[in-house]
């Protein structure tokens, strides 16, 4: 038999064993590996450069916080703050007080909306049961009202918001109608009232405008009936003062200049005698509410009221 014989093979397993252990360099540009001293170090077609460094990490300091958090803009001077500081009130709380500016206007602009709901539907009811006669003298209380208590810009919202409440329920006729013969007659008499204007002056321009939305009111309903109803009424008063004037004894017959002349002294007296019982009345109301001391009554009527 022939004995096995066993041959040693180096292999380049043994010379990685032998070799020495990896040992990395702390110099940051590149990373050296040690070989073993028979065979060459290689060499290694680039770099590892490192991406960062913790040397160049820089955080933010307590001063850099506290250096930013002091910037900002100042939301009022330093008089205003000096102000605030005596008082001992914030700025939104001086806003939401009783008296303050916030504060009043919206309660300007609730009173006036109240108002305004309040005059649309009592107009809207009154109109749909046929009894708008008997609260036709108190349509334009709430503008007159408003402008009392906080000016004429008042008393030009609720008239305004009123319309165009009354234009949604009952249409564009009705919202013309209250506001010929009783939104601008309210706001007239509501900004004389506030310009403390004496009684005369008051009663004559209200009774203008009054006159001026009745024939208004005419014409509008003569363009919507297709029907000119106001030569109607100059034709009725010139017939009826014809047969007045030939039972008398009169041969006479007045032109209609006249009977024109005639039908615009009946209708500003019948205004001029509606806008003086409405004065009265709602200078009784005013005075009732505590507003005595804003209006600018005659002398006999102090003494009555």
């Amino acid at each position: 038999m022939v004995p096995l014989k066993i041959y040693q093979q180096h292999s380049s397993f043994s010379a990685i064993s032998e070799a020495k252990p990896l040992r990395f360099s702390l110099h940051p540009n590149f990373i050296s590996l040690p070989f073993s001293s028979n065979s060459p170090a290689p060499k290694f077609p680039f770099r590892l450069k490192p991406s960062f460094s913790l040397l160049s990490l820089s955080f933010p300091t307590s001063s850099n916080l506290l250096r930013v958090s002091k910037i900002g803009v100042p939301v009022c001077s330093n008089e205003q703050h000096a102000e605030e500081k005596d008082n001992g009130i914030s700025p939104e709380l001086q806003d939401l007080s009783p008296n303050g500016p916030v504060y009043q206007k919206t309660l300007q602009l609730v009173e006036c909306s109240m108002f305004a709901a309040l005059t649309g539907l009592v107009y809207f009811l009154s109109n749909s049961l046929a009894i708008e006669n008997y609260f036709s003298c108190f349509f334009s209380l709430p503008i007159v009202i408003s402008s009392m208590r906080w000016g004429v810009d008042a008393g030009r919202k609720t008239l305004v918001a009123t319309t165009i409440l009354l234009f949604v329920l009952s249409g564009p006729v009705k919202a013309l109608t209250y506001l010929l013969k009783h939104g601008i007659v309210g706001f007239t008499m509501g900004t004389l009232w506030r310009l403390e204007t004496s009684w005369n002056l008051s009663i004559f321009l209200c009774t203008i405008v009054r006159s001026l939305g009745a024939v208004g009111f005419v014409l509008i309903s003569s363009f919507l009936i297709r029907e000119n109803i106001l030569a109607l009424i100059t034709i009725n008063i010139h017939a009826s003062l014809t047969f007045v004037l030939t039972a008398s004894g009169v041969s006479s017959i007045p032109s209609m200049n006249v009977i024109y002349t005639l039908f615009g002294i009946l209708v500003l007296l019948n205004s001029g005698c509606f806008m003086f019982l409405l004065h009265l009345l709602y200078s009784v109301f005013l005075t009732r509410m505590g507003m005595k001391s804003s209006l600018r009554l005659p002398r006999w009527l102090e003494r009555a009221i």
